[in-house]
């Protein structure tokens, strides 16, 4: 499975972008028509330290999911965005 990750307004590191694709290949396990996968990460402006967006769609042979997630850290909000998908797999199959 491909992971496309794109960032808005800032780079993302190398690590950052291991982190997001290890996490977003395990998801191929739970479902196994999961063609690939489109990340985008956003910094939103506000005062507010949970200002990190990661927005994960997955495009499957029977339509596409989508998760978006709202945390301190761009890890974190890629890994409530998973969990998300995770139950949703759950609940088509």
């Amino acid at each position: 499975m491909t992971t496309h990750i794109q960032s808005v307004h800032f780079d993302a590191d190398q690590k950052l972008i291991q982190f997001i694709e290890e996490r977003v290949s395990k998801l191929k396990k739970f479902h196994s028509g999961i063609i690939h996968g489109d990340v985008i990460l956003k910094l939103e402006n506000s005062s507010d330290t949970a200002n990190k967006i990661a927005e994960v769609k997955l495009h499957t042979n029977n339509g596409n999911l989508f998760a978006r997630k709202q945390e301190k850290s761009f890890e974190a909000a890629v890994d409530g965005a998973v969990i998300a998908l995770k139950r949703q797999i759950e609940k088509i199959k």
